[in-house]
């Protein structure tokens, strides 16, 4: 049943000892809110990270070619590989992958229409890597496998071209010069990453401009939905050995061919974050369990102060519990409004980065027109479960602080409390 005296004594008693009550609050609701502020913190960068991931595939595979950094059946170190159509053939070949795309890089192309022009990336690739790429078609259509099986001069180009290349024009159906070739514009793409600024031909007709050249600047796969990080990591050392049969390299010579694996890192990265998670609830338990001493030693002094008072309320009567209940309520109550103004206010703080950081990143978006920009910070809510739960175990905390004063006040006799000095 609810005792009004007895909490009307006890907020009596924080007034009376107004600057001891509110420095001890302050540690018990700063402890809060930095556990609050760096679990949305956290939130934050994993979100980011998150969100820059979906950009891509994460069953990504990037396969470059290198230099080896080893001598191997009679050939030297540093000699250069070079992927050409016995690679695609083998690679298209392997388990497990559910696109391969091999890519010409055309590099640095002058591109222009009438008095409009510029100096742009020219790729040849197969349909694929619009997966790969996740590629947004705004306007048209992507190359198909006509394309590719015709040599046709058409190409696909990101939203950048088009505001250098046809700042008020429609670009389907319209003709570019590239290198002095003339490309007929079949599609407008949007990178949801930042790679806006690549033109996309059939692979086939980039090997033409290339003077027929059985070469290929790079390879991206993605793995097939049913593979698993370690399957993937299996696929990823099956196509290294079987690319240093064919190029005469040592299989261990990680330097000759770089093979990238987006969900290897993917993997990767969430184990980061697991590991950060856990390194933040040290943190702020650690800051937790400092308010909570901070209120034990406060009412241990409380104790002391009014051991006189303790034992004139045992000789009148009082029972142990009913000292207990005084010296734990006082601490609950401590504990319960500061947890919870801490809560609150580091609620409230991390909504309001959120809100500037979003302000942020609509800027970006608007002056740069770019999907997907690189995001360093998303999101950086704290889960109010997560919040009002962390303020629920402080408050059991600080009646457990309350808890070892309370008990040593019950043991305190009353003769021996009336001399107390």
């Amino acid at each position: 049943m609810f005792d009004l005296d007895k909490w009307q004594e006890i907020f009596s008693t924080m007034r009376k000892n107004k600057l001891r009550t509110v420095l001890t609050a302050f540690s018990v609701a700063w402890g809060i809110f930095i556990l609050i502020v760096l679990l949305g913190s956290g939130n934050g960068l994993k979100n980011a990270v998150m969100s820059n991931f979906e950009n891509d595939a994460t069953n990504l595979v990037m396969v470059y070619p290198q230099w080896t950094s080893m001598e191997y059946n009679g050939y030297r170190k540093n000699r250069r590989i070079n992927f050409d159509s016995r690679d695609t053939k083998m690679i298209d070949n392997l388990d497990g992958l559910a696109t391969m795309t091999p890519v010409l890089q055309l590099w640095s192309s002058s591109v222009s229409n009438g008095s409009n022009y510029g100096s742009f990336s020219s790729r040849g690739v197969y349909p694929d890597i619009a997966v790969s790429e996740n590629l947004k078609i705004e306007n048209g259509r992507f190359i198909n496998d006509t394309d590719i099986r015709l040599k046709r001069k058409v190409v696909a180009i990101g939203s950048d071209v088009v505001k250098t290349v046809f700042p008020d024009t429609d670009p389907i159906g319209e003709y570019v010069k590239i290198n002095n070739s003339l490309f007929r514009v079949v599609g407008v793409y949007k990178d949801a990453d930042w790679d806006n600024r690549y033109i996309y031909m059939p692979y086939s007709t980039a090997k033409t401009l290339q003077g027929g050249k059985d070469r290929v600047s790079f390879y991206q796969l993605t793995t097939a939905p049913e593979v698993g990080v370690e399957e993937s990591k299996e696929i990823k050392t099956d196509l290294r050995k079987k690319l240093a049969a064919l190029h005469q390299f040592n299989p261990d010579d990680e330097r000759a061919v770089w093979i990238s694996n987006d969900l290897e890192e993917y993997e990767t990265t969430l184990k980061l974050f697991d590991g950060i998670s856990i390194f933040i609830w040290l943190i702020g338990i650690g800051t937790l369990i400092s308010g909570i001493v901070g209120v034990s030693n406060i009412m241990m002094i409380v104790v002391k102060e009014r051991t006189r008072e303790i034992g004139v309320r045992k000789a009148l009567g009082a029972r142990p519990g009913s000292v207990v209940s005084l010296v734990m309520s006082e601490a609950v109550s401590i504990t319960l409004i500061a947890g919870y103004f801490g809560m609150v206010f580091g609620v409230a703080v991390m909504e309001v980065v959120d809100y500037i950081n979003d302000q942020i990143i609509a800027n970006q978006a608007e002056t740069t027109d770019a999907v997907g920009n690189v995001v360093m910070f998303l999101n950086p809510n704290a889960d109010l479960g997560i919040a009002i739960g962390a303020t629920l175990l402080l408050v059991i905390c600080g009646a457990i602080a309350g808890l070892i004063p309370a008990l040593k006040a019950a043991r305190i006799k009353p003769i021996e409390a009336l001399r107390y000095e």
